[in-house]
């Protein structure tokens, strides 16, 4: 065990090793998601035990919204004005060699 990986309060970095993704991926989550966090002057400071309780908390139904979900947000409204079975991907233009 190293000296960070037993420190309550994680840096940015350490935060993304905690998850196991990149500081680039962390970062976009960051800024898409209601990650417990604390920006003190320039730096972004994250809580050990907050981090693992959101991860915990998340359920991946979440991220597999049905079509009639009105929870809000462009995405939602786009597909509450689609049919119940409509597919996300209706009106892709995929090219097959």
């Amino acid at each position: 065990m190293s000296a960070s990986s037993d420190r309550d309060i994680l840096n940015i970095e350490e935060a993304a090793a905690l998850l196991g993704v990149s500081v680039k991926t962390f970062n976009k989550v960051l800024h898409s998601e209601n990650i417990p966090a604390r920006k003190i002057g320039r730096e972004w400071k994250f809580s050990r035990v907050a981090l693992i309780e959101w991860v915990g908390s998340g359920r991946s139904q979440d991220f597999y919204r049905e079509a009639g979900d009105n929870r809000g947000g462009a995405s939602s409204q786009a597909a509450s004005q689609e049919g119940p079975n409509t597919r996300r991907t209706a009106g892709w233009q995929i090219e097959v060699d």
